[in-house]
């Protein structure tokens, strides 16, 4: 059950698009609505999707809450690092 959900959340283009900004460090919700260019709702709507399935883990600094990848997740489903370096070939091209 717990990689059917995960397929389920890497399931959508703006979730795969998260993961990989976020393979280069930390970001808050801000800088990733900025950098997609979607709202902060719909940042945060597919952050919790991504957190639930434990793809991203959050903190808190001050008053901004960053995101960042979960490597021990990553790690343990090697189809995700196969996914997200696919599609990082295909955005440099």
């Amino acid at each position: 059950m717990e990689t059917l959900q995960m397929l389920k959340a890497l399931s959508d283009e703006t979730r795969i698009r998260i993961l990989n900004i976020l393979r280069d460090g930390s970001l808050c919700v801000c800088e990733i609505e900025a950098i997609l260019e979607i709202t902060q709702s719909n940042a945060s709507r597919h952050l919790t999707k991504l957190t639930n399935v434990n793809l991203v883990n959050s903190y808190k600094d001050a008053k901004f809450v960053y995101y960042r990848l979960n490597e021990d997740t990553i790690n343990q489903f090697n189809f995700i690092k196969a996914i997200l370096n696919e599609e990082l070939d295909n955005e440099k091209n």
